[in-house]
């Protein structure tokens, strides 16, 4: 899988990007990250890429054309839109393998050991390919929109900044407008590298026991975990929204005076398996309602 990220503050991804699981499926091949520095598809002499907002209010825009050209670049097509008369032209650009600064391929200061690779590639057939758009006004991201995304080859994300983003680019080039809570941040940078921590975790191979991905939080789960704990109906339905995760415990099995619960302790799988099951239905009742709110609606529909 490859995450092309394009944002105004390349830098902002040094750390991210080196450290637990996105850095070994980045050393393992599993997948690759390219960061894009949105100013190079801007070429006015200030590497222009905002605005004022038509109609008055406070901060400045994101303008589209550098977006476009950008994610048009990438593609290696042009989107389809609309509106006539807009001719965007295609920039082919060359960066650093494994991704934090673009690099144009003349760069006579880049370092002699640095290894250039080609970041426009063959077109990629947009079904395989996500355009996210990070925004506090898009949908919220959840585990299920994760899975969803494991499964293409691409995700390029586009980070939002300032007061917000031309809606022209949720509209025609986005596939995707996502937010990842009921906040607002300064840019959707923070947002982009949760998107892919998320989604790599997923991804066949990154994590060292597979098993992993599946027993935890929003983890797709038989409905009958849920209904079996309150009404006893064994309806055989599955729910893509999922319990939170149950407690866990380690050594020492006794701390300040409180003790590992005595189940866990006493071998037997099945007791424990229902227990788990139990306190997580409890956990989720208690910091997650609204998970079993939207699950009671789904099965009542």
């Amino acid at each position: 899988m490859q995450f092309d990220i394009i944002t105004i503050f390349p830098d902002f991804f040094a750390g991210p990007l080196d450290y637990g699981i996105v850095r070994r499926a980045r050393e393992a091949r599993l997948m690759d990250v390219r960061v894009h520095d949105l100013r190079a598809y801007a070429h006015d002499r200030h590497r222009t890429v905002d605005d004022r907002p038509f109609g008055g209010g406070e901060g400045m825009v994101l303008k589209p054309e550098p977006l476009f050209e950008a994610v048009e670049s990438l593609l290696g097509e042009e989107i389809q839109r609309e509106e006539p008369g807009f001719n965007g032209e295609s920039i082919s650009d060359r960066e650093i393998a494994g991704a934090r600064h673009a690099v144009p391929l003349q760069d006579e200061n880049a370092p002699d050991n640095v290894r250039r690779v080609d970041v426009n590639p063959a077109p990629t057939p947009r079904a395989s390919t996500a355009v996210v758009l990070l925004s506090a006004s898009g949908k919220l991201f959840r585990q299920e929109t994760a899975r969803r995304f494991a499964q293409l080859d691409r995700i390029i994300l586009l980070c939002g900044r300032y007061e917000g983003v031309d809606e022209r680019v949720a509209e025609h080039l986005a596939t995707d407008e996502l937010s990842i809570g009921d906040y607002v941040l300064s840019g959707g940078e923070l947002g982009a590298a949760l998107i892919l921590d998320a989604t790599t975790r997923l991804l066949p191979g990154a994590l060292g026991n597979e098993d992993s991905s599946i027993n935890e939080s929003f983890s797709v789960v038989d409905a009958d975990s849920i209904s079996s704990l309150q009404t006893g109906n064994h309806e055989s339905r599955f729910t893509n929204h999922g319990l939170l995760d149950f407690p866990h415990y380690t050594r020492p099995a006794e701390f300040r005076g409180w003790p590992v619960p005595e189940i866990l302790l006493g071998g037997n799988h099945e007791e424990i398996r229902r227990w788990r099951r139990e306190k997580a239905l409890e956990k989720t009742k208690r910091n997650r309602p609204d998970l079993l709110a939207t699950e009671s609606r789904s099965r009542d529909e």
